[in-house]
């Protein structure tokens, strides 16, 4: 049964919880780990699977009261996140993101739902992200829901290398989801040098997935891909509307699912 919970204090901290158990799966994330921390320190278990981090990661996580675990070999971020879910022992599970922050009302707001009679099984909650150094609210990153308070035993990760998503237990059927109000913080792409990393390792993830999928594309295909990318992003979401910021997330999207298909075209 859940505890009793009180509010946040004015400082925006909480009491420990015994029902939460906080997972997060890093590699080498010590500039970003010890804020996404200190932003659950009000949980009772925070979790952090390191996926063999050559910088501070680990010990910036064990400062911040985590546990830690290891997984070096990298399966996937749905396997992976499967892995960390298999080490919380708490009733429920919020899964996150090294480079995500909790806010203080969205912490309220998960103590809450924990100390209802009648909460739901799963819930979602917008995430607010940053981009190269400007917040973004179109161009599909407002509000972004993304699905990461359960309670465990009731789901676990879809087996995708990316984009993995919260799927049901074997035998659980269709899930009651809730929406939460408040926003998770996510600060993402600080520079442009990190948007062209992570889109060329994204883009080689996606292409691995397809093609153990069995999905195969050309280079034709490859750039209607990206050209409907950026139309989607620009016009259709409305990124055209966040000035200079706006252009240069369609234009990522588009330069990251060109390079997704036309790298899934040179495996064959």
């Amino acid at each position: 049964m859940p505890c009793s919970l009180s509010a946040l204090s004015s400082e925006g901290t909480a009491p420990a919880l015994v029902n939460l158990s906080v997972i997060i799966i890093a590699k080498n994330e010590a500039k970003s780990l010890g804020d996404c921390l200190d932003s659950v320190a009000w949980a009772s278990e925070r979790i952090v699977l390191d996926g063999g981090s050559t910088d501070e990661t680990v010990d910036i996580a064990r400062r911040h009261g985590a546990r830690v675990e290891f997984a070096p070999d990298w399966p996937g971020f749905g396997p992976q996140k499967n892995r960390a879910l298999s080490y919380a022992n708490a009733p429920w599970v919020l899964s996150l993101d090294a480079d995500e922050r909790v806010t203080p009302g969205l912490a309220a707001e998960i103590q809450n739902v924990m100390a209802s009679a009648d909460a739901r099984t799963w819930y979602r909650m917008p995430r607010s992200s940053s981009y190269c150094g400007r917040t973004l609210h179109r161009g599909g990153w407002w509000p972004d829901y993304v699905t990461r308070l359960f309670q465990r035993g009731t789901a676990r990760f879809s087996q995708d290398q990316v984009h993995e998503r919260l799927i049901p237990e074997e035998g659980q059927g269709a899930m009651p989801l809730g929406t939460l109000q408040h926003p998770l913080l996510h600060a993402t792409y600080a520079t442009l040098e990190e948007v062209l990393d992570k889109a060329n390792r994204y883009s080689t993830l996606g292409a691995q997935q397809d093609f153990a999928k069995g999905r195969r594309a050309g280079l034709a295909q490859a750039l209607g891909h990206g050209v409907w990318a950026f139309f989607r992003t620009y016009l259709l979401r409305g990124s055209c509307l966040e000035g200079g910021h706006g252009f240069l997330l369609a234009l990522s999207n588009a330069h990251t699912t060109f390079y997704r298909y036309a790298k899934l075209w040179l495996m064959r």
